[in-house]
């Protein structure tokens, strides 16, 4: 496995929409695996394509929680409720958080590195990052909805 460069912000690529993925293959399930290594190493719960260079609809979430790595191919909201309002960091912006608000439930589609379609419902922490990951495929940066930055040394008190 291959540790990846994550792409920073001013990167174009940042904010392009993304195009679909048409090939399921062994490359992308190399793809996937090292995305993940990538993500580990960065100390990420999410990783998308773009923030590796890429303009495809591939994302992957791993909270840590029962599901384990949610590989997303092509991903579409379906429905979503609630609200929930929380600090949100992205490995594309070292150091930068702030206070975004997003909804509290969500059902999404999407398909697996095999290319087959399923559903998944997920609530607050998970569905937080699941569509902070969504956004990145379409060039959508969460610094678009924060309602207000926290500086990271003010985090550190937060999270100690």
């Amino acid at each position: 496995m291959t540790i990846l460069k994550i792409v920073e912000h001013p990167a174009a690529i940042l904010e392009t929409k993304c195009r679909p993925v048409t090939t399921f293959n062994s490359e992308l399930k190399r793809l996937v695996r090292d995305m993940q290594e990538t993500m580990i190493e960065a100390d990420g719960v999410g990783l998308a394509a773009p923030q590796i260079g890429m303009d495809i609809r591939l994302a992957i979430v791993d909270v840590e929680d029962e599901h384990g790595l949610i590989v997303l191919v092509n991903p579409e909201l379906i429905a979503s409720s609630g609200s929930q309002t929380d600090i949100e960091g992205c490995l594309s912006f070292p150091e930068l958080y702030g206070i975004v608000t997003r909804p509290n439930a969500i059902n999404i589609k999407a398909q697996n590195v095999k290319g087959q379609m399923f559903t998944f419902q997920a609530e607050g922490f998970l569905a937080r990052a699941i569509l902070h990951e969504m956004d990145h495929l379409d060039g959508i940066l969460f610094t678009s909805k924060v309602e207000k930055y926290i500086p990271s040394e003010e985090l550190e008190r937060v999270d100690s």
